[in-house]
């Protein structure tokens, strides 16, 4: 997933791009024009989009939620306030668990192949076209995800990555405002 996830943003050129991050903060590993954090729960997406000064939506050109959307009450509101915040031609980049424990944290709500991310990202208002998702799975990995203390560690060398598309454990999509 990040292999692919960093290719996505690089080809983008993040040099020229003023982006928003929804979770954590995976954006700090790029070089963008400029950067914010809004940190859920703390900023609720659902409840609306980012405002400026003036009351009105703020326009960023990417908009990441890295290990977030599976969290929110409700993802399908947030997605059409994500779309409010784009500029035209912007992207929005969101990647979830699908087969990961249950992690409540502050709850855990909603879990998505890629065909259901897109279907999410189509039914809060992106063009059918204009998305692209992928998924990634493995039962060996899907075993360890069930060992205690969560999660487990990577051991280098040790683990088999081969994907298995017909166990997906993560999902990601981008998706661009037309």
């Amino acid at each position: 997933m990040r292999r692919s996830s960093r290719r996505w943003i690089k080809a983008l050129t993040p040099s020229r791009l003023t982006v928003a991050e929804i979770s954590g903060k995976w954006g700090e590993s790029f070089s963008f024009r400029s950067y914010e954090i809004f940190r859920y729960p703390e900023y609720d997406i659902c409840a609306g989009p980012f405002l400026d000064e003036a009351g009105q939506p703020r326009k960023f050109d990417l908009i990441l939620a890295d290990q977030v959307w599976e969290h929110l009450d409700r993802p399908y509101s947030a997605i059409r306030n994500v779309l409010k915040m784009l500029r035209k031609g912007g992207h929005f980049y969101i990647a979830t668990p699908f087969f990961i424990p249950y992690h409540g944290a502050p709850i855990d709500c909603s879990r998505w192949s890629a065909r259901g991310m897109t279907n999410l990202l189509i039914e809060g208002g992106f063009a059918p076209d204009a998305i692209r998702a992928e998924q990634w799975g493995n039962r060996a990995a899907a075993l360890r995800n069930l060992e205690t203390p969560w999660p487990p560690e990577y051991r280098d060398g040790e683990d088999d990555l081969e994907n298995d598309p017909l166990f997906p454990m993560v999902t990601w999509a981008l998706a661009q405002k037309t």
